[in-house]
């Protein structure tokens, strides 16, 4: 069955779609409150411009803004405390936070952080999905298309070095999924392009 028929015809075009072991099909099937949960977070969610020029920080308008929707359906951010035993003798298994998770469900939100960031949650994925701990990770990124926009609001230098070549995009994580960095772990990957852009200055 093609990816694109698995998702609701509003948002096919709005959103850049890849997925890893079947993820679409876990989400729907095992968890489609969740699944459903994600597409309403997706529905309203616009792309403004007064968030794209300002000054980033720790966590931009945007990320946020997608974070505290989750939030608001009860997802929370998850640390875990992950050991593995081998013949009686505790080995710590760390694991970084994700940043919004509920029911077996693990999103992270990289909209411009440096591209390392993508290694980190795809083996996050892949060692909690090891240890049951989650069936499905979701990563929403940008697209490239973007950039072109980034120029025009930013100016060339501006955007070079806030939305640089090194910073997390869908062209960064795409090698790195279909390279098998998410492990058995069924990954989602949503790219948020220009569709959702609004000008509201």
């Amino acid at each position: 069955m093609s990816v694109s028929r698995l998702i609701p015809s509003d948002l096919r075009s709005k959103y850049e779609w890849r997925e890893w072991r079947n993820a679409l099909a876990v989400l729907r099937g095992a968890h489609p409150a969740e699944w459903k949960q994600l597409l309403a977070v997706l529905r309203d969610f616009r792309l403004l411009r007064s968030n794209i020029v300002a000054a980033g920080g720790r966590k931009t308008a945007i990320a946020g803004g997608l974070d505290g929707h989750f939030y608001k359906l009860k997802w929370e951010e998850k640390s875990f405390d992950t050991k593995i035993s081998v013949d009686d003798v505790v080995y710590e298994a760390p694991t970084h936070s994700v940043d919004c998770f509920k029911n077996k469900v693990a999103v992270e939100v990289e909209w411009n952080n440096k591209d390392t960031f993508f290694d980190r949650d795809l083996n996050n994925f892949r060692l909690l999905f090891e240890l049951r701990a989650i069936d499905v990770g979701v990563i929403i990124t940008r697209q490239d298309e973007l950039q072109p926009l980034f120029r025009e609001l930013l100016g060339s230098k501006a955007a070079n070095s806030k939305f640089g070549a090194t910073t997390t995009h869908m062209s960064k994580l795409l090698p790195r999924l279909d390279g098998g960095g998410g492990g058995g772990c069924p990954v989602l990957v949503v790219g948020i392009g220009l569709e959702v852009y609004e000008d509201d200055d």
